[in-house]
């Protein structure tokens, strides 16, 4: 039979969560079973992790204010605060340290226990343990260094906290582990930071196989940092004047420089199939793009409809390159007609 260590670390990685830097899903929602051992420290708790600490210069930038993202030169240093919190009716001991994580077919992903990378062995953390009392929280301090000799490009890493039962589970041999975390984006490279970028492709209406239509948009990344996607859609123009939404897009989806991947959104099951003029909007960060046009849902159910018809902004700048000539023309002839009236005798 494996040890012990070997079935924690392994639930440890099925129960992390996807979506770092935010409150943990309680072990015993998210294994899809009764908590055991001491429920207040890995069972019916819930552990959280947040940052206190953001540059300036990214402070209106949402993405900086749940994870590290920064660019540096070789050879800086620099620190984040972040903060572990609790809501156990009992204290809880919390253990802290980073990891290896990475980008792959449009998610981001982290490396089992014990993993490291060239980021996360830069990150030093002035605690390792915290224990929290009751409704508790407790600071802790990351330094990062990087080397004087490190090559340009951009690194990922985790810093967890983790919570595990005093307890074995249900059988007896496996411990419940409940860990959160913060990701970390760090750019190296001389000079400033080079600019993030996306751009929306082909956009295909489809419905799923219970039959609820949703949108599926292609998008790459066209800068040189990654990018976390999330937006809405929304649909007006329907059949009888009708709108819907917006609808939130599924959150999940990271680029890494030069990739591509796609955004899901699912609709309401009672939205008739159009057609429907749409608008979608995207956003990492800072930086927002949006698409318009038109587009039919299929009406079987796991169908694939056609492309939609997307606006070109071409089209709509020569459509207002004309609508200005028009005004002008008009009011060249006005002036003209001006000129003849002052000119005739009375």
């Amino acid at each position: 039979m494996p040890s012990r260590p070997l079935f924690r670390a392994a639930l440890a990685t099925l129960l992390a969560l996807a979506s770092l830097g935010t409150w943990a899903t309680p072990p015993a929602t998210a294994a899809g079973r009764g908590s055991a051992g001491d429920n207040d420290a890995a069972g019916e708790s819930t552990i959280g992790i947040r940052l206190v600490e953001v540059p300036a210069s990214r402070v209106a930038d949402p993405r900086a204010q749940r994870y590290i993202v920064d660019h540096v030169n070789p050879g800086t240093t620099f620190s984040r605060r972040f903060e572990v919190v609790t809501n156990a009716t009992r204290p809880v001991r919390a253990r802290l340290y980073t990891g290896a994580a990475g980008i792959e077919k449009g998610r981001f992903t982290f490396a089992p226990f014990g993993t490291t990378n060239e980021l996360s062995s830069w990150i030093t953390l002035d605690r390792s343990r915290v224990r929290l009392g009751p409704g508790g929280r407790a600071e802790v301090k990351a330094t990062v260094r990087v080397p004087d000799k490190a090559t340009e490009g951009e690194r990922y890493a985790v810093i967890w906290a983790e919570v595990a039962s005093s307890d074995p589970g249900p059988k007896g041999n496996v411990a419940l582990v409940n860990r959160v975390g913060i990701r970390a984006y760090l750019d190296v490279g001389p000079g400033g930071e080079l600019p993030s970028d996306f751009e929306i492709g082909e956009i295909v209406p489809r419905r799923t196989e219970e039959g609820r239509p949703s949108i599926v948009a292609d998008v790459a990344n066209t800068g040189h940092r990654a990018v976390d996607l999330e937006g809405q859609v929304a649909l007006s123009g329907g059949p009888s004047g009708l709108s819907a939404g917006p609808f939130p897009i599924e959150r999940g989806t990271t680029l890494a420089p030069g990739d591509r991947g796609r955004i899901t959104v699912t609709l309401g099951e009672d939205l008739p199939n159009g057609p429907w003029q749409f608008r979608i909007m995207l956003r990492s960060g800072e930086i927002r793009r949006t698409a318009t046009g038109s587009l039919s849902f299929p009406a079987q159910a796991g169908a694939i409809g056609l492309a939609a018809s997307l606006d070109s902004p071409l089209a709509w700048g020569l459509a207002a390159a004309g609508a200005l000539a028009i005004l002008a023309i008009g009011a060249a002839l006005l002036v003209r007609r001006h000129l003849r009236r002052r000119r005739t005798p009375a």
